[in-house]
């Protein structure tokens, strides 16, 4: 097939598979627009986006309010690097840890920056704090885990293709099961510095812990003077059902990280966040980011905050997820295994009897929803958290003539 015969969609697919490299596998869709909760492809199909980017979309494609912050401040000023002060850094980072309820925030682009940032705090507040020996530091991760693609944090990943050809890796990292509180106990020693979890595993399956776990965390960590590393860059800023996904056990991390919807789906903002006795272990020069903290990305971030508050997302999330996941639960599937999930991040486990989650989500697609395969076997539902049921109620209709078939 010559380009002049191809479909714009296969040219640009043919042009992807010949410049990029092969380490994603995407469904063939190539959109070049959207608002609210749809998208559009460069042959004017309309699709309902139910991945939300990964969680970055809580508010949305195009939220008004975030694009005009972003207009507005481009207009003004993007970058000045940390060597400057800018003023739009401070009432970002104020902001910030008001709705997080912690004394300070270190700005940083990624959700794996913020990760390697609390990594490395945590360990320097082991060694100058706690009085654990130089070089002895442990953090306890949970086996499933997905905290970013650095080599530090592949190397603690309990996925062989994740770790494959990149080693050797970091030491000083000890993995137990997720959701095990007694494996917890029994990893922690005299040189536990921290224990790194994320409150709902996302891209390990929409794994949800049992109930308890981790309030039981928190206090065995308390107890052996342990930080506890939340990291809610997926499941936080009201993805869950809840601000955090920790609060609905009500637990207060000591080191938050976020970040996905940080940005609004228009710039990558992220944060390490805990009070001053973590924070204040690093001195100038100790870490560090070029673009971290840049005008840009702070009107972006604050911007982004006050949707998520004023729009009261985490409750629209709570109420819209119940419902959404209680229609799915009343499916007759054949291939339907389990519905698990919190709010509005939704997993739909495939029995292995039918197969994989893929096929289904190119039906899905093809019937105008957007949705991803997770670890093989799981179906993600995680739409924007200002989705009305109107659409959610179409993604109900497709997903069943799917799932039933």
């Amino acid at each position: 097939m010559t380009q002049a015969t191809m479909s714009r969609v296969e040219a640009f697919l043919t042009e992807v598979d010949r410049y990029s490299a092969h380490n994603y596998h995407p469904l063939p869709v190539v959109l070049e627009g959207g608002e609210g909760s749809w998208v559009w492809d460069v042959d004017g199909n309309r699709y309902l986006d139910m991945l939300s980017a990964y969680s970055a979309l809580n508010q949305g494609h195009r939220h008004p309010s975030i694009i005009g912050a972003a207009l507005s401040q481009m207009q003004k000023l993007t970058l000045t690097s940390r060597a400057f002060h800018n003023d739009q850094m401070g009432p970002f980072l104020s902001a910030l840890c008001e709705v997080t309820g912690f004394e300070k925030a270190l700005p940083m682009n990624t959700g794996a920056e913020a990760v390697e940032t609390a990594i490395k705090m945590v360990r320097k507040w082991g060694y100058k704090i706690k009085g654990v020996p130089e070089d002895r530091a442990e953090i306890i991760v949970c086996e499933n885990n997905f905290h970013g693609r650095t080599t530090t944090i592949v190397g603690f990943s309990s996925e062989d293709q994740y770790k494959d050809g990149f080693g050797p890796f970091t030491p000083g990292f000890v993995e137990i099961p997720y959701g095990n509180s007694e494996a917890l106990e029994a990893a922690i020693n005299q040189n536990t510095v921290g224990f790194l979890v994320e409150p709902l595993q996302g891209e390990g399956g929409v794994v949800v812990p049992p109930p308890g776990f981790l309030s039981t965390a928190r206090e065995l960590c308390t107890a052996n003077r342990v930080a506890f590393m939340a990291d809610e860059i997926q499941t936080g800023l009201g993805r869950t059902g809840r601000m955090f996904c920790c609060d609905w056990e009500s637990v207060r991390p000591d080191v938050q990280i976020v970040g996905k919807a940080l940005g609004g789906g228009v710039y990558p903002v992220s944060a390490t966040i805990a009070d001053a006795e973590f924070m204040d272990v690093f001195d100038p020069g100790d870490h560090g980011s070029t673009f971290g903290g840049n005008p840009l990305g702070a009107a972006v971030g604050l911007a982004s905050l006050n949707v998520i508050v004023d729009e009261k997302l985490p409750e629209r999330s709570d109420q819209l997820g119940s419902w959404f996941m209680d229609q799915l639960r009343e499916f007759e599937s054949p291939h339907i295994k389990e519905v698990r999930g919190k709010g509005l991040m939704i997993g739909v486990v495939i029995k292995e009897s039918s197969g994989v989650a893929r096929p289904f989500c190119e039906a899905l697609h093809a019937r105008g929803i957007l949705a991803k395969e997770t670890h093989h076997q799981v179906i993600r539902f995680a739409p924007p958290l200002t989705i009305n049921k109107e659409d959610l109620r179409f993604a109900l209709s497709q997903a069943k003539e799917v799932l039933s078939a």
